[in-house]
């Protein structure tokens, strides 16, 4: 197939956001023709929210005493301007904000806007809250007027969104140091910064939505990117061909299942399957019960010879969900050479003592500290790709996919739902699958996840994220693969 090349949005650090924006301005560029621009953004990403939900149209500003502040006042300004009722809660006097905080304040009121103290806010028959406190500067814990601020927020029940940040957020390291805003949506200004997808940073940004404020290209394209945020439009499925058999679509191994889990491997093989390639073969534990295999996977107990054998015509292997770490396993997977390319998962992260030269490793967080033995960071989890050449999937929400001599590439999509036994053994398969029709491990890994993710959010849609379990993941796959535009 045509190697395609996986596009993303850099995604930064917020010292390296303010760095570039205080070169913008000091090369001539003006704060308030940026603070106007991304107002408008603002503005119109709450209108739609507010639209498409047919909430009131109230909107509750909350506005600290910096740009983040002001940002919020001449967006509230502009919804005054199309015919919204807009209130600013002040968390702080007005003779402690900046200049230009303090101009959008009056120039608020003059179109319209009200403003009242935190004491005497009311959120009552509003629609939505702006948060405007703290921007992405703030670092450490929230406290005094802040603090209270933001509780007072997040227990109206109001849908909140977030202007660049959730106030309270590190957008750094993705730390809450006390309390954070509780985002339903996070309208970033520039460049999504790289605290959201870490550590507490995921559990509060909500769904993204960025706005360009007007700074020069020349500026973002300096700017040093952590990772890149996945652009889904770079993303294509392997092609088809009209005239193919079932082992030009995809011929899989899999070294999978044990007596004690044989649905991790049966749930790996659906995925093989579903993902598009033309057969499966099973190789399990000897007494792995098969009744909840598809039918059309072939099965045979593990035989080290036939696996061999066998290799030599397939595609790809999975090897993992479900084997178990009993010694003749581990044994097995030393015995083996494997010279497809792999996926590995669960206890085969730590058997196979050589890696294969195309393989994806799929680990979440807790295994991967076990592999690193420490903390699984964005620059440990790529020291570790760059030493071992290897494609490397750290399981999460978010999902991130590291390879060598690449950016770590965040996949920000997925449903909470998807945190449940066996949701892993389903992108083994996947993977597997679309490793089998061609594709290169990066490619796999970044189409993989995120059919995986969009699968897991459809199925959470429809069944909710409490009802959902892994082999739903597989039943709305289909529908992942009709983002793309199937006939």
């Amino acid at each position: 197939m045509t190697k395609s090349v996986i596009g993303g949005q850099k995604i930064v650090s917020a010292e390296e956001m303010q760095r570039i924006e205080k070169r913008a301005i000091a090369a001539g560029h003006s704060p308030e023709k940026f603070m106007d621009k991304a107002a408008e953004g603002i503005a119109s990403i709450t209108k739609e929210f507010i639209d498409y939900l047919k909430l009131p149209k109230k909107v509750l500003l909350l506005t600290g005493k910096g740009n983040n502040g002001g940002d919020a006042y001449t967006a509230g300004a502009l919804l005054c301007k199309k015919g919204f009722s807009v209130t600013a809660v002040s968390a702080f006097p007005l003779k402690e904000c900046s200049s230009l905080c303090h101009e959008r304040h009056h120039r608020f009121i003059k179109s319209g806007g009200k403003v009242v103290s935190l004491e005497n806010a009311n959120a009552k028959g509003f629609g939505v809250i702006l948060d405007g406190l703290v921007g992405t500067g703030f670092k450490g814990k929230a406290s005094g007027a802040l603090a209270k601020a933001i509780t007072w927020a997040n227990n109206t029940d109001l849908p909140i969104l977030a202007i660049d940040i959730p106030s309270g957020l590190n957008g750094t390291t993705g730390e809450v140091g006390s309390v954070a805003i509780d985002a339903v949506g996070t309208i970033y200004l520039g460049l999504p910064k790289i605290g959201f997808f870490l550590e507490k940073g995921w559990d509060t940004v909500g769904d993204l939505a960025g706005v360009d404020f007007g700074l020069p290209e020349e500026f973002l394209e300096e700017a040093k990117a952590e990772a890149l945020l996945l652009d889904p439009t770079s993303l294509q499925l392997p092609p088809l061909q009209r005239s193919r058999h079932k082992y030009e679509a995809g011929y899989v191994l899999g070294i999978a299942g044990s007596p004690q889990m044989p649905g991790a491997a049966a749930l790996a093989t659906a995925g093989v399957l579903r993902s598009g390639a033309g057969i499966v073969r099973l190789f399990s534990m000897p007494n792995t019960p098969t009744d909840q295999l598809l039918a059309e996977v072939i099965h045979e107990e593990i035989d080290l010879k036939k696996i061999k054998k066998e290799a030599k015509r397939a595609a790809a292997y999975f090897v993992g969900p479900g084997l178990g770490a009993a010694p003749e396993a581990q044994k097995l997977l030393k015995q083996l050479s494997f010279h497809l390319p792999t996926v590995i998962d669960a206890d085969a992260l730590y058997f196979l003592t050589k890696l294969p030269k195309q393989s994806i490793l799929t680990p979440h967080h807790g295994e991967m500290e076990k592999l690193l033995k420490k903390k699984p960071t964005l620059k440990n989890c790529q020291a570790y790709v760059e030493k071992h050449k290897t494609t490397l999937i750290l399981k999460g929400a978010p999902s991130i996919v590291f390879h060598p001599g690449k950016k770590p590439l965040v996949i920000a999509h997925g449903d909470p739902g998807m945190a449940t036994a066996g949701s892993g053994d389903v992108l083994t398969g996947i993977l597997a699958g679309l490793l089998a029709q061609k594709m290169t491990p990066p490619e796999a890994a970044a189409l993989g996840v995120y059919l995986h993710a969009r699968a897991g959010e459809i199925a959470g849609l429809n069944l909710t994220s409490y009802c959902m379990i892994a082999s739903d993941i597989l039943k709305y796959l289909p529908q992942a693969f009709k983002i793309f535009s199937i006939p």
